[in-house]
């Protein structure tokens, strides 16, 4: 994703991330080589004492366990011994519910590490994610998770994928403005705009609306359609009275495609009032307006 997109168009901004039983083919742990070990007979030597391994022997400690890929990834990032899955959301630990009491407090360890580190380390987050879907995936929120840490992690692909099972298994639409961030990263701009539907507005919240219109505007500016993007976005309340982190991505975003637009003054003055709002810091927008001086 090129820089404009990273700033003005990520629907999560900087801050936002976001049954079955035993999993089928679960690795097996495998068993440690023990080397040649004397086999104990039982019967005394001719020299009358009973048979004993050489405790003198080459002093060699069984190998390592090696594991495979696959068992990599089921185990997944250590986990701090201070985490507990009582901590999970929940709504969240509901729908984990159906699982057996062990794999869904295992499962909600690694949702609550892919949480806590998807800003600092999205890679560690999505492989937290990744041993959450080893062993569970028909869970929503599972695929969800680490569709968002894919995101996160610059993983637009697979982060696509996921989010469409993720969609496909909740009925929901909130992955839409994510979903459509998504097609613009991977070059499709054309693609993005045909989330902006109708019945995914009508299926989705405010916040989650003006998210999926800043998507929209950037995958017109993307086609070069600068005058369009404008008015997408003077259509959301940018004079909302509201401080909630969506106002700093709507102002944020206003004041960049402005600015794309050579209006350089009317684009500082917006990236004044989105660090009015952004209590948060979910924009760069103090930055932007240090280079501009």
């Amino acid at each position: 994703m090129n820089d404009e997109r990273k700033r003005s168009s990520r629907p999560g901004g900087k801050g936002r991330p976001s049954s079955g039983g035993r999993p089928e083919g679960r690795p097996s742990r495998g068993s440690a080589d023990r080397g040649d070990r004397p086999e104990r007979s039982g019967r005394p030597s001719s020299g009358g004492r009973p048979d004993r391994p050489d405790r003198r022997g080459s002093g060699r400690r069984p190998e390592p366990e090696v594991r495979t890929e696959d068992q990599q990834v089921y185990d997944g990032p250590p986990i701090p011994d201070d985490i507990s899955a009582k901590d999970l959301d929940r709504q969240v630990r509901d729908q984990l519910r159906s699982l057996p009491e062990k794999l869904a407090d295992r499962i909600a360890k690694h949702l609550i590490m892919a949480g806590l580190l998807i800003e600092q380390d999205p890679e560690t987050a999505y492989r937290h994610a990744l041993a959450a879907r080893a062993r569970s995936q028909r869970s929503a929120v599972i695929r969800e998770a680490v569709g968002e840490t894919a995101y996160a992690a610059g993983k637009y692909a697979e982060a696509l994928a996921e989010l469409r099972t993720a969609r496909r298994l909740s009925g929901r639409h909130d992955y839409a403005p994510m979903m459509a961030d998504c097609e613009r990263a991977l070059g499709r701009p054309e693609k993005a705009l045909s989330y902006d539907t109708t019945a995914i507005r009508e299926a989705i919240d405010k916040a989650t609306g003006i998210e999926l219109s800043i998507v929209i505007a950037g995958a017109r500016r993307d086609l070069g359609q600068l005058s369009a993007a404008l008015n997408i976005l003077e259509s959301e309340p940018l004079h909302s009275p509201a401080r909630e982190d969506w106002l700093a991505r709507l102002r944020y975003a206003y004041a960049d495609t402005l600015l794309a637009a050579g209006r350089r003054e009317e684009a500082v003055e917006w990236f004044h009032r989105t660090v009015a709002v952004d209590g948060n810091d979910v924009t760069d927008a103090e930055a932007r307006l240090s280079e501009l001086d």
